[in-house]
């Protein structure tokens, strides 16, 4: 029997946003490999065994859901929002490419899934209707500079930025150094996004402007959209504002 290791994207929430493929591959596995909490979106199935882990140990839970592939089991990793963002795709590739020949040789599969920045920008509008960019906040697993770099260029390059780990009790200035950043290049009243737990039952969004944005809290759980210049926002009588960038934006100069 040929061993396989389906890397499957649960998607920001509930289970409305998993695909059809990825409950199918959830629902055939024989064992599950995950974040702790992750894994505790994925209903109990009986003979299923299920292996919860911490959330820094990335490297040795794709080592762990590979060696047990190798043996000939069908193995599911499961990973929040995209499994390609930011997330267990990248670790389990990397583990593969430095790993044993038989994890080569093993049939990987890796589902799609809804990533956060989807979901907050349909909950908001159509923020990322032109051109956009997702950044890391975390400096974990980068220097600090490289990210400012980023930064500076993608606002100077009239990007839409998407904010993936924007602040953690390990890690509480980086976003208010962010913001202070863009502020740089960016006007005080550039739309600036909040979509804390999209797809949960204590979903929250907030529409901000720039000068404000480090007043809004946030938290791992929080994805935040900063606008481009050409971001717009409506508002609406009783109804929350709609937040879009224009499909045809003017040229930004350097």
């Amino acid at each position: 029997m040929s061993g396989r290791l389906t890397v499957v994207g649960l998607g920001p929430g509930d289970d409305r946003f998993l695909t059809p493929e990825a409950r199918e591959a959830l629902a055939s596995a024989e064992a599950l490999y995950g974040y702790g909490p992750y894994l505790d979106r994925v209903p109990m199935r009986e003979g299923q065994a299920r292996n919860p882990s911490g959330n820094r140990v990335e490297g040795n839970r794709a080592q762990a859901a590979l060696a047990h592939a190798a043996e000939g089991a069908h193995v599911a990793m499961v990973s929040g929002g995209d499994p390609g963002v930011f997330a267990m795709a990248a670790a389990v590739c990397g583990e593969i490419e430095d790993g044993p020949e038989a994890w080569r040789a093993l049939d990987l599969r890796i589902l799609p899934g809804v990533t956060a920045m989807l979901a907050v920008a349909a909950r908001a509008g159509a923020p990322l209707g032109h051109d956009f960019c997702a950044i890391s906040l975390s400096d974990n697993l980068k220097p600090w500079d490289l990210i400012e770099r980023r930064l500076d260029a993608a606002a100077t390059g009239g990007f839409v930025i998407a904010f993936y780990n924007p602040i953690s009790t390990a890690r509480p200035w980086q976003l208010g150094q962010a913001f202070e950043r863009l502020g740089r290049h960016l006007a005080p009243e550039t739309p600036v996004v909040f979509g804390r737990a999209v797809g949960r039952a204590d979903e929250a969004v907030t529409v901000t402007t720039l000068d404000k944005a480090a007043e809004t809290p946030a938290d791992m759980a929080t994805l935040i959209i900063v606008g481009s210049p050409e971001t717009r926002v409506i508002a609406r009588d009783g109804q929350p504002p709609l937040v879009y960038t224009p499909r045809m934006a003017a040229t930004v100069s350097a």
